[in-house]
Order: C-alpha cells, then sequence, then structure tokens
C-alpha cells in the first residue's frame, strides 16, 4: 500500500506506523528540514508551491515504480506546501520492507526522483 498526501498543515513529528505486516522487518523514514541557507543566502523559511493533481500522481507513479524494484511493502509520501520555517519538515517519506537495504534505497532514489519529475517548486523567504 502506497499513500500520498500534499498538506498546509505542520508535519508532526510522530513516527510512521504502517499496517501490520509480518513480513516486514524494516521501517524506515525520511524527514526532509527546512535549513537556514539557501544557494549560501540566509532565509526565513521556504514557500513551496505544486500543480497538486499532478504532483500526487508523479508521487504515486514513482513510489509504485521504485517499490516493485525494491520491494516495499508499504509507504507514505507527505509534501508540505505554503510557507514553510526553517527548521520544520518539509517532505516524509516512511517505507517498510523485508529487510533495511531495500528501505534504504527506495528512500534515496525516491527523493533523487521526486525532484527531478515532481511539480513542486520552492522559493526561498528573506
Amino acid at each position: 500500500m502506497i499513500e500520498a498526501d500534499l498538506t498546509h498543515s505542520p508535519i508532526t513529528q510522530n513516527p510512521w506506523s504502517p499496517p501490520h505486516d509480518p513480513g516486514a522487518g524494516a521501517i524506515a523514514e525520511f524527514r526532509g528540514v527546512v535549513r537556514g541557507l539557501e544557494n549560501s543566502a540566509p532565509i526565513r523559511a521556504l514557500r513551496y508551491t505544486a500543480y497538486e493533481k499532478m504532483a500526487v500522481s508523479e508521487i504515486l507513479r514513482i513510489a509504485g515504480e521504485l517499490a516493485e524494484n525494491y520491494q516495499i511493502r508499504a509507504a507514505e509520501i507527505t509534501h508540505r506546501l505554503g510557507e514553510i520555517p526553517v527548521g520544520e519538515t518539509s517532505i516524509l517519506v516512511a517505507a517498510s520492507s523485508a529487510h533495511r537495504a531495500g528501505a534504504f534505497a527506495f528512500l534515496a532514489d525516491f527523493m533523487d526522483q521526486m525532484k527531478k519529475d515532481v511539480p513542486i517548486w520552492k522559493e526561498p523567504v528573506g
């Protein structure tokens, strides 16, 4: 099961809890956090905008393809939109798999592919 969501609300720090799956031995997550510099200039926030319908569709497509490659059993992707202050989470990607190697590889490859293909844009806020 793969789920994707875009939200204007803060992404909570609660750990992801996938559906019970006796075959899942690993749960891994990645959180992208807004840092205080963008292109070497200090910022106070990032503003994210998206072509929302297409963004969700592309996130699900990418996650689905990678899930097959890495034998991911479940995944959840949440990307925040709007103005996100420094120190807050902009994206959460979580995955469960039989073994940690697949989950870690899924997270890394998903982020790389998402940045290339998903219509979500960021703008620094000074």
